[in-house]
């Protein structure tokens, strides 16, 4: 079992370590971590009582553009400083930078209350509600991105076109593949186990250059923690190897996109049992993995956006590509929203599989562990039949939002997300998506050029 790290315990491991510097980071809206640097001295005196981080980092997309529809914070509030104090529970050092000391911060406070926009606090809070109703969370999540053989100077040179794919055709499951490419894959599984984030498995996926990661189950935060610091990772790991990986939810029309699919199960505070098992039931799952299940169904179309957060997201959402786009759930159906995995009783669990590769895995999270406890609470009745066969011709149920302005525009309206997650929450983190939006409406793309540009 990993070391619970205290204060004290990171303090006096520096210390006997004696190292000079510690890295920092807190996670934004997007996902994208923001990090500072700090001398070993500095970090020490100021551990306890929390670090000063700006608050823009919940005022900017992940462009760096600075929203101008927030009220969190802004021009109007002139960007003050939030205190940000560490988490030793995330203590970990990065193999691949000498072994530096690196924490995740929590936003305390901001001159106002940070807390309530928060990616990671949020899921504390709900993770402490499960805990409240006697439930341990296990979750994990499992990713697929594609890679090319360039850097960031040659992407931009190229401004962003013709990019080669880090390996061509279509190899799924490829152990050629994986062998080729040796030196990069077994530097991802060594690298990322030595940073605490525990790799069950590697494998290509269908299309050029594309690679799924799966980890093992921890408790909700842990493997968030591990998902959020997993997409980093791989791009700092990739960057030694000339590789540049990508999350992005669908980078080509003509291939499949990228997901990040979440396990979840709920055991026993008291006994350490999964809750979700029912060895006397017909399909062994129990009743309440059932209203489980039944609140996510009823929540999903109101809370996408924690699921899809971006424009390109609902480009993976489309029929036919791997992707669910419709309110479904189904035993080992990989077609429905919601795949049932019932085939032992403690690996007895729920996969969500709208959610991208390029979710908040700390938001995707807490949208999972949010809804299905709402089903639990609400004493729900799973009246939704499991779907058989194609879950995109099931449409008896209804079909999700078709892109980012109708699933925000859904989720801002909704009393059920307000209950979810609170006001504060919602209205900034609806704010950031109708952002989103408008600068996607903004833009003209190849697509318009191409199209319109000589023969109109």
């Amino acid at each position: 079992m990993q070391k619970k790290w205290s204060i004290n315990d990171v303090l006096r491991n520096l210390s006997e370590r004696n190292v000079q510097k510690v890295k920092l980071a807190v996670t934004d809206i997007d996902g994208v971590l923001r990090g500072k640097i700090v001398s070993a001295e500095k970090f020490s005196s100021a551990a306890e009582k929390g670090f000063s981080f700006c608050d823009v980092i919940f005022g900017w997309d992940s462009g760096d553009m600075a929203y101008d529809n927030g009220t969190f914070t802004g021009w109007h509030t002139g960007y003050p400083d939030g205190e940000a104090v560490p988490d030793p529970a995330s203590y970990r050092t990065i193999p691949w930078e000498n072994d530096i000391p690196f924490l995740l911060l929590d936003l305390t406070s901001a001159g106002h209350d940070g807390v309530t926009v928060c990616p990671r606090t949020l899921l504390k809070k709900i993770a402490a509600r499960a805990a409240e109703d006697g439930y341990i969370p296990y979750f994990s999540q499992e990713f697929e991105w594609f890679n090319f053989s360039s850097n960031s100077k040659e992407l931009h040179e190229q401004n962003f076109q013709n990019l080669k794919p880090y390996t061509y055709g279509m190899f799924g499951y490829s152990v050629v593949r994986i062998s080729q490419n040796s030196a990069f894959i077994n530097d991802l599984f060594d690298s990322l186990t030595k940073f605490r984030i525990p790799v069950e498995g590697i494998h290509t996926e269908t299309g050029p250059g594309v690679y799924e990661i799966a980890t093992r189950y921890s408790d909700v935060i842990e493997a968030a923690d591990c998902g959020v610091l997993l997409k980093n990772s791989v791009k700092e790991i990739g960057h030694r190897h000339n590789v540049l990986p990508t999350f992005m939810a669908k980078f080509s029309d003509r291939l499949p996109g990228c997901s990040g699919h979440v396990h979840q199960s709920l055991w026993s505070l008291q006994n350490d049992t999964n809750l979700f098992a029912a060895e006397n039931s017909g399909q062994r799952i129990s009743s309440l993995m059932e209203s489980y299940i039944a609140g996510q169904l009823h929540c999903l179309p109101y809370i996408l956006p924690m699921y899809a957060p971006t424009v390109n997201s609902y480009k993976r959402l489309v029929e036919g590509a791997w992707a669910p786009t419709t309110v479904t759930w189904g035993y080992d159906n990989r077609t429905a929203a919601l795949r049932v995995i019932n085939n032992g009783k403690a690996s007895t669990r729920l996969e969500t599989r709208v959610v991208g590769a390029d979710s908040n895995s700390y938001l995707a999270m807490a949208a999972c562990l949010a809804s299905g406890l709402y089903g639990i609470r609400n004493k729900m009745k799973l009246q939704i039949s499991p779907t058989k066969g194609s879950g995109y011709a099931d449409r008896s149920n209804g079909v999700l939002p078709g892109n980012l302005f109708e699933a925000t525009h859904l989720m801002k309206t909704s009393a059920i997300a307000n209950e979810l997650f609170g006001d504060g929450f919602v209205d900034h983190f609806t704010r950031t998506r109708d952002w989103e939006w408008q600068q996607y409406q903004k833009a003209v793309t190849d697509w318009e050029l191409k199209r319109y540009l000589e023969v109109i």
